[in-house]
């Protein structure tokens, strides 16, 4: 189970007590705040006092002892990785999470935190044609053993076409334009790339 309060609202406390939790991977995130869907709204951290108060946060919103999987959500380039991961390995270290992991991270940010304490898993976008990853990351989560998570590895909502845009409410962060995750943006993009065209090119 994965959640994160940039895409949805927090679940009810007592949804996962329905759960049976001993069965039950829960992966949450922390470190990014998308205010009022505006990319200038942004805001990054992965300072340790913040780390340590959105676990704390976590914990008490979903009623649980621990989180199973605690990924960065994207990395805060003024605070050095060492710093992050060390705060993190003392959460590890209290039993508050279980692994760590990093989203979005590039490969000197990930053998630099792993340094620190072992990454479970890497997420990071990898698709048909998205592969930038394949070069170095790839081949330094097999040598390191860290998982990839992908996301988007259907792109973004290409195969849907356009009725998978119109089918989502106009508030989600999917459809912000600014948004890494725009699925009309990367409809173009993949238009530019393989030369098909896009529902709105053919409407």
């Amino acid at each position: 189970m994965g959640l994160t309060g940039m895409y949805n609202a927090p679940v009810p406390e007592d949804v996962l007590k329905q759960l049976p939790r001993e069965k039950v991977q829960v992966a949450t995130k922390f470190g990014i705040t998308f205010d009022n869907f505006n990319p200038k709204e942004v805001k990054i951290r992965g300072d340790p006092a913040y780390v340590r108060a959105c676990c704390e946060a976590s914990l008490k919103r979903l009623d649980l002892d621990y989180i199973d999987l605690y990924y960065q959500h994207r990395v805060d380039t003024s605070v050095p990785i060492e710093e992050t991961m060390g705060e993190l390995k003392k959460l590890v270290e209290e039993g508050k999470i279980k692994h760590i992991g990093l989203s979005e991270a590039s490969s000197d940010t990930i053998k630099r935190a792993h340094a620190v304490h072992p990454i479970t898993a890497v997420q990071m976008e990898w698709s048909i044609w998205t592969r930038d990853i394949e070069p170095e990351i790839v081949p330094l989560c097999r040598k390191l053993g860290i998982a990839i998570v992908a996301y988007s590895p259907i792109g973004r909502g290409f195969f849907g076409g356009k009725g998978i845009t119109e089918s989502l409410p106009s508030e989600t962060v999917l459809l912000c334009c600014g948004c890494r995750g725009c699925i009309q943006g990367s409809l173009k993009k993949v238009k530019r790339r393989t030369e098909c065209s896009t529902p709105e090119s053919r409407s």
